[in-house]
């Protein structure tokens, strides 16, 4: 009797798994956003979510991106491509920031900065600068591997975009630009040397170029040497109104010529911004960089480029003034043959005892905040609020990702176990401005009230729109929001009726970054036996 038992629960165990697994799969979009049109075409941008100063290598028959995480950890993104349009999110370079005394507390804005990815002698390399430290070096022999703990190579502040060359001649350089929030100077370009291995770099700086009078707000290098020439590839005229200069000199030290190649034009692509020349085994050129879309942060396209008389020229050049202007669709690049499309992880059924790559705390994260498991749920705990926090823009142990597009809806199922009066949790879309579904016990019952906060890094106090008492402990949470960032939310008690809930809401990008979505517990003051949440799944489709 009792085998059995056991083997009718076991068939039921398996049929009802089998049944989620079906609804889980036909429950979400496989991605928000595809640029890979299908067709051999693309429709720019290739990433369209929030990757910063995006830099690129290609490796063999593989191309690899990094870009800016500011104070979000796991930092230093590593994505990895056959085709330079399809993307995939495999590793980070940093598991935590240092000093972690300072970082162990949330940062907004500071942290990792433009990075540089380079590949030599069989290892991969990030620079990445810290505009209150220095500029840091990471390294590793796989990109899906382990990277080493970061090296301070070069110590100030305000130093920043940092890019390195090994010469042909056996000589290292490091070339970087300034941050005037720190340094006190900007919009110069200055190059020194280092030592073979580039751990160490040397206080002989020379400058190479000085962009006041044509270049303004000049950042962002990248070095490149072809054909005899020295080639920085930089932005200037600043983030969201610049455009991108080309550099070149027979001579690391200069002097330099410089030449606009590539600016808005009459496309609708602001900036455009910070990147990297990359070259297919074809002998293609291509030019990957950001455009600033104010909420959802800076977001990836991809550039065909060429070169005339020595210079490059990136994008189409539709009037012949020998500036090149960003395309909307394009050919897929040649790379030999063709590879499926990849969609990128947004939703999450947290059916693994590990977080999915999309997710990142605000600080370094702590062993008591949360535990993937294999229970089909992540259990995130409610730690104490910062004693000083006023909102949410202070606590670091917000569970989040980017917002994957300008429309999405993303659903989730919670699981509330609380153990006291005053313990809360919740469902959030975040950034200067941020809007809590947020889930809190009082006098031993639940309460689901919306909660927004105007100017949350001034320091204002949330708000509360509207509140309803939940009959159970388990309750669904969503948001829809549309292109120009307004946001709705309703929840469900049954998974099957969804009823509005407070008032809409305008999202509205972070420090340096954009507008995230995700999950937070706490509480106030210390316990030995805090509550908890249990994120059952979050799913995202179109709209």
């Amino acid at each position: 009797m009792k085998m059995k038992k056991n083997s009718i629960y076991f068939l039921c165990f398996f049929f009802s798994s089998f049944l989620f697994g079906q609804e889980s799969a036909d429950s979400f979009s496989k991605s928000v956003w595809v640029s890979d049109n299908g067709d051999g075409t693309y429709t720019n941008p290739i990433i369209n979510a929030d990757y910063s100063d995006p830099d690129v290598i290609r490796v063999g028959d593989k191309f690899y991106m990094t870009a800016s995480s500011f104070n979000c950890i796991p930092g230093l993104p590593i994505l990895e491509s056959n085709d330079l349009v399809n993307w995939k999110l495999i590793n980070y370079g940093l598991k935590k920031q240092i000093p972690s005394n300072f970082y162990n507390k949330a940062q907004h804005g500071k942290g990792v900065w433009a990075p540089c990815i380079r590949y030599h002698n069989k290892e991969f390399y990030i620079y990445y600068p810290d505009p209150d430290y220095g500029i840091y070096m990471i390294k590793s022999t796989k990109a899906e591997g382990q990277w080493s703990e970061p090296i301070l190579v070069k110590k100030g502040k305000g130093l920043i975009d940092p890019t390195p060359l090994w010469d042909d001649d056996g000589k290292t350089y490091l070339v970087y630009a300034f941050a005037g929030s720190r340094a006190g100077i900007k919009s110069v370009l200055v190059g020194c040397t280092m030592n073979a291995e580039g751990t160490v770099a040397n206080n002989d700086e020379v400058l190479l170029f000085d962009g006041h009078q044509d270049e303004p707000t000049l950042e962002g290098p990248k070095i490149y040497k072809k054909n005899g020439y020295y080639y920085i590839f930089a932005p200037a005229g600043g983030v969201a109104t610049g455009w991108q200069t080309a550099f070149r000199s027979k001579n690391i030290y200069g002097p330099y010529e410089n030449k606009k190649v590539l600016d808005q034009g009459a496309s609708k692509v602001n900036g455009p911004h910070q990147g990297a020349w990359i070259q297919t085994k074809s002998g293609e050129d291509w030019f990957i960089h950001f455009q600033d879309k104010g909420i959802i942060g800076r977001v990836v396209h991809l550039q065909p480029m060429k070169w005339i008389n020595d210079w490059p020229i990136i994008g189409i050049d539709t009037n012949g003034d020998g500036i090149g202007e960003p395309v909307s669709t394009y050919k897929k690049p040649n790379v030999g043959k063709s590879y499926p499309v990849v969609y990128q992880k947004e939703s999450d059924e947290f059916s693994k005892p590990k977080l999915d790559l999309q997710w990142q705390w605000h600080a370094n994260p702590q062993i008591n905040w949360g535990f993937p498991s294999s229970y089909g749920y992540y259990m995130l705990n409610c730690i104490p609020k910062p004693k000083k926090a006023v909102n949410l823009f202070d606590v670091p142990n917000l569970l989040l990702q980017k917002f994957p597009s300008e429309e999405f809806t993303a659903t989730t199922k919670l699981n509330v176990n609380f153990n006291f009066d005053e313990e809360e949790a919740g469902f959030l879309v975040m950034g200067l401005d941020y809007c809590l579904l947020r889930i809190k016990q009082t006098e031993s019952k639940l309460y689901l009230s919306q909660m927004i906060c105007l100017n949350a890094d001034k320091n204002q106090a949330e708000s509360e729109a509207a509140t309803v008492l939940l009959k159970g402990n388990i309750v669904y949470l969503q948001v829809k929001a549309l292109a120009d960032g307004i946001c709705t939310f309703l929840y469900s008690e049954d998974g099957t009726d969804f009823k509005n809930i407070g008032i809409p809401f305008k999202a509205r990008e972070g420090k340096w970054i954009g507008s995230k979505v995700g999950f937070v517990a706490q509480r106030n003051g210390f316990i030995n036996n805090a509550g908890n949440v249990k994120i059952d799944w979050i799913r995202f489709n179109k709209i």
